[in-house]
């Protein structure tokens, strides 16, 4: 594991109300879980820490967490088998996973459950606090300040609330899914590379693969497209473009 260093700090990552950013970190591991508490509450966070699958959902129930750090082996339960039930006391909350693992099947399956990111042992802390704040932007936990709402034919995003309508419809996106067509929307009509959305939307390079782009896309597909003209278009070779559905 590598310490973390000074020179990325930015401005501290608050609440849109000035508070104090909740972040549960979940690993059974103490030497682990004291250094990324120690470098969070650099970041002026409050952190909860659990050792167990039973005491990160109470930790959820009562602390409240703006994002949660899960270790996918714990002593209890698998941090897959957790993430659901951590999801069904907080719904929205961002989850960035912490493995061993590190091929790519084993990302996709922890992206599958609903993970928002991952990062594989060993990493640096300053990676995990990048990654966290990257969720916080995307989930709107953070405060941002946001351009005018985005419209591209029926379709609106609003930076601000998180809402997203097509056809006055709305739309639930996860945080991510919400990334990824901000991104598509701030370009309507331009064809982006996987390479390009994987630098924007997830800020890396994610392992060299390009398979989460076509997870990702194919969700918005069903949300946004579904039953609908499609808006969104692949380019064979090159990457995917958002239109106005002719």
């Amino acid at each position: 594991m590598h310490t973390t260093s000074a020179n990325y700090r930015s401005e501290p990552v608050r609440r849109p109300d000035g508070s104090s950013i909740n972040i549960l970190v979940v690993d059974d591991e103490p030497s682990l879980t004291e250094l990324l508490s120690m470098v969070m509450r650099q970041e002026s966070w409050d952190v909860r820490c659990a050792y167990n699958g039973s005491e990160a959902i109470r930790a959820a129930r009562g602390f409240r967490p703006d994002a949660i750090v899960l270790d996918i082996m714990l002593p209890d339960m698998d941090g897959i088998e957790l993430l659901p039930r951590l999801r069904a006391v907080l719904p929205g909350v961002p989850i960035l996973f912490l493995t061993a693992r590190d091929s790519v099947q084993d990302r996709l399956i922890g992206l599958r459950a609903g993970a928002d990111d991952y990062v594989t042992k060993p990493f640096s802390l300053e990676e995990v606090v990048i990654r966290l704040r990257g969720l916080l932007r995307r989930s709107g936990a953070a405060h941002t300040r946001p351009d005018a709402g985005l419209v591209v034919g029926d379709l609106t995003l609003d930076q601000e609330t998180h809402e997203v309508r097509r056809a006055g419809k709305e739309i639930r996106l996860t945080p991510t899914e919400f990334e990824l067509l901000r991104f598509l929307m701030h370009n309507p009509g331009r064809v982006l590379s996987k390479a390009q959305i994987l630098d924007r939307v997830w800020a890396y390079d994610f392992g060299g693969q390009s398979n989460v782009v076509e997870l990702y896309i194919s969700y918005l597909r069903r949300k946004i497209d579904a039953q609908r003209k499609p808006m969104i278009h692949t380019v064979r070779g090159v990457g995917y473009t958002l239109r106005p559905a002719g």
